[in-house]
């Protein structure tokens, strides 16, 4: 990993060179971290008033809104197609096809609807569409008549440890204009996936009916990226909407009705969480919370599917939660340390590459380092560096109302590499099996501007003495190819 190169100008050809200029100082030890002295501007951290064109209704009688897509199967063969109707049931059948106006197939959906309180949920459907071909863009079309809509979305490129790929990192987004922002930003990039790192809606900051009706007006805010490619989910606090002053006490229940996730596929026994292989990476998505300790079900789960990782077809293991193992933030500061003591042995055993989260309000990202040497008796409380860790990145900076963590610790631990507080999302372009390129972007007054970005070494092809040969070979093959993004 090498070290963040930082400024407002910076280019992707200075990076590249600065990058590998550093790279042999870097694996001798970790570089002195850096704390960013920017201080953002005032920007609207309140929710887009309802009037916005980006809350519109779609027209027509019954027509489907709301759209959103996932990952449908543990291979990127199929995808979740969902959507609200908010009149009547209507039909949940889904028109496909590889050409645009003419769809040769259909697959038939399930719908549901719960309440929240005294809101009632128009008709929920989902409806998988399987059977697809890889790397193929197919259109599809919901609903009848006038009031039927069409998109269209991408499959990812086969399982194939070359597979290039990039994908989207956002997390605690909410519904203001700082979240516009990321999103408009993000969809500039070339992120062909999203990996989203929980808080969604932060409905639960309202009461009553407007509970669920902030989680309708979130859904109609994020269409404009999610009816096009698939978003990646994993639940965040806000999903929680534990709420017993309005009678309200099953957790995750507007969120697991709207939200479908393939965790069957993965034998997973909980949709909070599930795995899947896209391209060249394997994503694990954690539940922070749900129980987690030693033989409740998600420990079981992660135990059998870390076996199940073929790091020769999928080189790139990728971890997903809300709450950050590792944070010098003084906003939750240490919460992710239970499920630290209980998963970083397996993350460093396993190999994983990276570690996303969001929960603080602010941008992070660590050197590769472990704690699984303290105990209450060891003596060594203090992070060290682990070439076999994975690098810690929170991106909880989506943009939602209840603002910036700006209160970073001093002085910076050791384990910190660079943090800022600011709005923004990451990308991570997977170039092929040695190397990725990640990089996170500030939202500046509306600007998008790069900040932070390194090449990735995998873990796995890295640390493979049988390999150093090709990854060498490789190297020179690998800044080329970046060098045309």
């Amino acid at each position: 990993m090498t070290p963040a190169v930082t400024g407002t100008e910076s280019t992707l050809p200075r990076i590249i060179l600065t990058s590998f200029v550093l790279l042999s100082f870097l694996r001798s030890g970790n570089a002195a971290g850096i704390t960013s002295t920017f201080i953002r501007s005032e920007y609207p951290s309140v929710d887009i008033p309802l009037n916005n064109k980006v809350f519109a209704v779609p027209k027509g009688y019954n027509a489907p809104q709301q759209l959103h897509i996932t990952q449908g199967d543990y291979d990127g063969k199929a995808v979740i197609i969902s959507w609200v109707t908010a009149n009547e049931p209507g039909d949940s059948k889904v028109q496909y096809g590889t050409s645009a106006k003419k769809y040769e197939f259909s697959a038939k959906g399930v719908v549901t609807n719960y309440t929240f309180y005294q809101y009632k949920s128009g008709y929920i459907h989902h409806c998988l569409v399987e059977g697809l071909e890889y790397d193929t863009k197919y259109y599809y079309k919901i609903g009848n008549g006038d009031s039927s809509r069409e998109f269209w979305f991408t499959t990812p490129p086969k399982i194939d440890p070359n597979s290039h790929y990039t994908f989207g990192i956002i997390g605690d987004l909410g519904q203001t204009f700082n979240s516009l922002s990321t999103l408009e930003h993000y969809m500039k990039s070339s992120g062909q996936a999203v990996l989203f790192v929980g808080d969604l809606s932060y409905a639960d900051r309202y009461q009553y009916n407007e509970v669920g009706l902030r989680w309708d007006t979130w859904a109609r805010f994020i269409e404009q990226s999610t009816a096009y490619q698939p978003w990646m989910w994993s639940a965040g606090n806000h999903e929680i909407d534990y709420m017993p002053y309005m009678g309200e006490v099953t957790p995750f229940k507007n969120y697991l009705h709207r939200y479908a996730t393939p965790h069957l596929a993965s034998n997973s026994s909980n949709p909070l969480w599930y795995a899947i292989r896209r391209a060249s990476a394997h994503i694990i998505v954690l539940s922070s919370y749900s129980p987690f300790v030693k033989y409740t079900p998600q420990w079981r789960w992660l135990a059998e599917e870390l076996k199940r990782v073929d790091r020769e077809k999928t080189p790139w293991l990728i971890v997903l939660m809300h709450v950050p193992l590792y944070n010098s933030n003084d906003v939750h500061y240490m919460e992710g340390e239970s499920m630290r003591a209980v998963f970083e042995r397996w993350f460093i055993q396993y190999k994983v590459d990276v570690v996303f989260a969001g929960h603080v309000h602010a941008y992070e990202r660590s050197y590769r380092i472990s704690n699984i040497r303290y105990n209450v008796t060891s003596g060594y409380q203090y992070p060290i560096p682990d070439k076999s860790a994975p690098v810690y990145i929170t991106v909880g900076d989506g943009g939602n109302q209840e603002g910036l963590a700006g209160r970073f610790r001093n002085p910076q631990p050791d384990y910190s590499a660079f943090r800022e507080a600011s709005y923004g999302h990451s990308t991570l372009e997977l170039i092929n099996r040695t190397h990725a390129l990640y990089h996170w972007n500030r939202n500046d007054d509306g600007k998008k501007t790069a900040m932070d970005a390194f090449i990735l070494d995998n873990q796995y092809w890295s640390a493979n003495h049988r390999r150093r040969k090709l990854k060498k070979h490789n190297v020179r093959k690998t800044m080329d190819e970046i060098a045309m993004y």
